[in-house]
């Protein structure tokens, strides 16, 4: 299967933000008015101590000049791996649009009162969702899954707001590079790499298609 991407598209320096994450900005809104389902969705690679790699598909919940904030359960393999080997890479595949945007960068926990202000903004099931899952770890069955699901929803019953649990919360990724992909015709792509050569300094590259 092949297709080809269109001729009168493209991404040039000068149709560059300033800053990563104003031109991540103005994309986000070009996805999210396409409109995408689920605009926000971005595959987490990351990798155990050894180096062997694992990948998933999970939402983006917030984005500043620090970096991407996604949660998680924390024992569960990519929290798991995060915390042996605190770097990952995520990938926006936003291919009805001909662009992807890919970044590496280091993985850090965000404070706790950050998961929490994140936790209490989602609804009432996922929140019971996230006490009754032992994620990425075996389970006997579906009926196992569905009896925690009601055993957390006896526990919290009458609890108006449910907690955090401890082993659940945030990781931000902190950008060492952003790259904008931008398709063109004969597989000839736009790659424009932001990449961050000290704290607050960032070199702009292109790379070959």
């Amino acid at each position: 299967m092949r297709n080809e991407y269109a001729a009168d598209l493209g991404l040039s320096e000068s149709d560059l933000a300033p800053d990563w994450h104003t031109q991540f900005a103005r994309w986000f809104a070009d996805a999210v008015a396409h409109p995408l389902p689920e605009p926000n969705a971005m595959v987490v690679g990351t990798a155990d101590a050894d180096g062997r790699p694992s990948g998933r598909t999970v939402l983006l919940k917030g984005y500043d000049p620090d970096g991407f904030v996604f949660y998680t359960n924390y024992d569960s393999r990519k929290g798991g791996e995060a915390t042996a080997n605190p770097w990952a890479s995520l990938v926006f595949p936003w291919f009805p649009m001909q662009r992807q945007v890919t970044v590496t960068g280091r993985v850090t926990r965000v404070d706790r009162a950050e998961t929490e202000a994140y936790f209490a903004s989602r609804p009432r099931g996922s929140q019971l969702g996230a006490w009754a899952s032992t994620q990425s770890h075996v389970v006997a069955d579906r009926a196992a899954l569905d009896a925690a699901y009601r055993a957390a929803a006896e526990r919290f019953a009458g609890v108006d707001e449910i907690p955090a649990p401890p082993h659940w919360g945030g990781f931000r990724v902190r950008p060492e590079t952003v790259e904008f992909w931008q398709g063109r015709a004969s597989r000839l792509h736009d790659r424009l790499r932001f990449r961050r050569t000290g704290d607050d300094a960032w070199a702009i590259e292109r790379l070959a298609p």
